[in-house]
């Protein structure tokens, strides 16, 4: 096993010789690499012996006291730079560095090429790579081992952990905790720094955010620090990937011990064998995923009659057969999807997008008065809401006031979109549950209809419109309409007025003016005005029970055909 001492004995480079660092004299040598791009950090490995003419460094301190800095912490096993080229000795910052980490800095005699001294180091290392690859092989195939005998991503970490002897964090490609391994030895526990559970994001975004998104740009495993309080923990990140794939990422909690060259081939070989886990598992789910989904979409249109079934079914997808359900939809309308010309980038906006709603749905389940089962179909979003049978119904109000939060959270994490929240009534039986979802979107469908931007209603809110809209025809309507408010509505047309509004207001707070008023942020006597000019206009007084509720039923009317109607020129 070569180490940075037994360079000294090599006849073949005679004249170099160490000026700084020699606490590191011991230090073992796997390989020999050139470095001169100072990017290139994450793409080395410990016990790498590094080379250079020192160009990429000449002029620049900071520069300087980062390379020693860097690769001293990645466990590096040393430094040796050419002279006579750019230097004639060396900095002394550099060597007042190398001497604080204990890194080895070393000086090469000009006369040697770099490729010349790296083809005499690594034939001195080679026989230290049978040893090496003999005990991969090992670890190859107790991995593999785990694998076929279905022990998962719990043993493979967990044997991972043990191996390299620090503590591991498994998440997935979109930094959820999948598996978290703690280490005895660990000074810094994992419970911490983060709220270990599963599914769920453990990472701040501005760690997130200085991962490289392309797996290219990961061809090893990274160090990144990860900052808490005043605490700083050195991790090293690999992608866990198959076919330019990312499958999620093993996070080493480098707090116990520095990472070894043998630590970072088994990082790889447990990589490998935890993409084959997670495409297994991704598999499953999405059959579980189509099972559920046929399930959920029989339910809600009333496809599943048989109560055995229904039971067995429901308590097998997260349902109890025995609670009172009713059924919430929110549709959602993206105010910026044109600007996605190709549609599979916008079929996977919409998606995502989804999902988020989903998430957020679950994460503020708590403002539910029941246990909530959440999921989406293309933009809309299905929530349905299950109640112990012992409790009191849930009233429109109640079930209203729910939606108004979950439109809230929405509204505040989803931008530039636009939500419609229908709601169904709750009804004592599964069964019946269909009723409930079409009823939620029956009351999407109105709402859509009357061109609301954004809101929320309940399917009673709508009694008078399902009865006009479902048994009277369009022409009787807007006959019935004329009749009543026709003077009104052509009014408004030809002056600008707003009185088939302003009725709709007055109606709306009980005919009480100054509470109009306020709605309308009118003065009290503008609307005064505004009121006689309708009854002078109507030729009614608006005190006689029968009129005012066929000027009621006229304004559900305008609702219902406001883009249909017409006036005779």
């Amino acid at each position: 096993m070569l180490t940075v001492k037994e360079l000294f004995n090599i006849k073949a480079i005679d004249g170099i010789k160490i000026v700084a660092g020699e606490k590191g004299i011991n230090n073992e040598i796997s390989i020999v690499n050139i470095i001169e791009n100072p990017d290139a950090f994450d793409w080395l490995s410990p016990n790498e012996l590094l080379l250079s003419t020192g160009y990429i460094f000449k002029d620049n301190e900071e520069l300087q006291n980062r390379i020693i800095k860097e690769l001293a912490e990645i466990n590096c096993a040393g430094l040796i730079v050419k002279m006579k080229r750019y230097f004639d000795t060396l900095p002394k910052n550099m060597i007042d560095k190398a001497n604080e980490y204990g890194f080895p800095l070393i000086e090469l005699p000009y006369q040697y090429t770099l490729s010349r001294v790296i083809s005499i180091i690594n034939e001195k290392a080679s026989g230290r790579y049978d040893l090496l690859n003999r005990k991969t092989l090992d670890m190859h195939s107790l991995f593999f081992r785990i694998t076929l005998e279905g022990g998962g991503i719990e043993r493979i970490s967990s044997m991972l952990s043990e191996t390299i002897g620090n503590p591991v964090i498994i998440v997935d490609q979109d930094w959820k905790l999948v598996n978290a391994i703690e280490h005895i030895n660990n000074k810094v526990p994992l419970s911490y720094c983060f709220d270990l559970i599963k599914n769920r994001p453990s990472f701040p975004k501005e760690f997130i955010d200085a991962i490289p998104e392309d797996i290219s740009d990961m061809k090893k495993s990274i160090k990144r620090i990860f900052r808490l309080e005043d605490i700083e923990i050195k991790c090293r990140i690999l992608p866990i990937a198959a076919a330019s794939n990312i499958y999620g990422y093993i996070i080493v909690w480098e707090t116990v011990r520095e990472l070894t060259e043998f630590d970072f081939i088994i990082l790889e070989q447990a990589s490998t064998n935890i993409a084959l886990e997670r495409i297994k598992a991704k598999e499953i789910e999405e059959v579980k995923l189509k099972i559920r989904q046929d399930f959920f979409d029989d339910l809600l249109t009333g496809k599943i009659t048989s109560t055995e079934s229904i039971q067995t079914l429901s308590e097998m997808h997260g349902l109890n057969s025995q609670y009172k359900y009713h059924s919430m939809v929110i549709n959602i309308d993206s105010n910026d999807q044109n600007q996605f010309e190709d549609l599979v980038a916008r079929r996977v906006q919409v998606e995502n997008r989804s999902k988020k709603c989903v998430d957020l749905v679950y994460e503020h389940s708590n403002y539910s008065n029941g246990e909530v089962t959440c999921f989406h179909r293309n933009n809309r979003i299905i929530i349905l809401i299950g109640q112990h049978e012992n409790r009191a119904p849930i009233s429109v109000n109640e079930a209203k006031q729910y939606g108004q939060k979950i439109y809230d959270v929405l509204g505040k994490y989803i931008k530039n979109s636009t939500f419609l929240i229908g709601i169904g009534r709750q009804y004592e039986r599964i069964q019946s549950l269909h009723k409930s979802f079409s009823e939620a979107n029956e009351s999407i469908r109105l709402m859509q209809k009357f061109d609301d931007r954004g809101g929320i209603s309940h399917f009673e809110d709508h009694s008078i419109y399902h009865f006009l809209d479902s048994n009277v025809k369009d022409m009787e309507l807007e006959d019935f309409f004329m009749k009543r408010l026709g003077k009104i509505y052509e009014h408004d047309k030809f002056h600008g007025t707003g009185y088939i509004n302003t009725l709709e207001n007055y109606f709306h707070n009980n005919l009480n003016i100054s509470e109009t008023a306020k709605a309308m942020f009118l003065h009290r006597n503008t609307l005064i005005y505004r009121i006689e000019k309708i009854k002078e206009i109507l030729n009614s007084d608006l005190k006689n029970a029968e009129e005012l509720l066929q000027i009621q039923l006229a304004l559900k009317i305008y609702r219902l055909l406001n883009k249909k109607l017409q006036i005779d020129s």
